[in-house]
């Protein structure tokens, strides 16, 4: 049996084609932008956060670099889009995580 002919595409424990890595995250950060760039949500954890997120931008492994760093981050993001209410970040975290990381 060929699991990669008989296994749906997304299923990434079998493959990681037709996952859209660059979208699930842009998804998330653009919720997490929201909060964390505003001064009533944001603070010292989150400045230090987006300054790692303009590193990791700016390098030459930026797509695993910044995968890596909202996979290492994803408890604190979902307690901040907990606090927010926000069941759309939410929603769009849980399938960056259970599709990326």
């Amino acid at each position: 049996m060929n699991l990669l002919t008989t296994t749906p595409a997304g299923d990434r424990y079998v493959t990681f084609n037709g996952i859209d890595f660059e979208g699930n995250m842009a998804r998330v950060l653009a919720h997490l932008r929201r909060y964390i760039d505003d001064p009533r949500t944001g603070n010292a954890f989150w400045d230090r956060f987006r300054a790692r997120l303009a590193a990791a931008e700016s390098g030459g492994n930026a797509f695993q670099d910044k995968l890596l760093l909202l996979h290492s981050h994803v408890y604190y993001m979902g307690d901040l889009f907990e606090d927010q209410e926000d069941e759309a970040a939410l929603a769009d975290l849980r399938k960056l995580e259970e599709e990326c990381f």
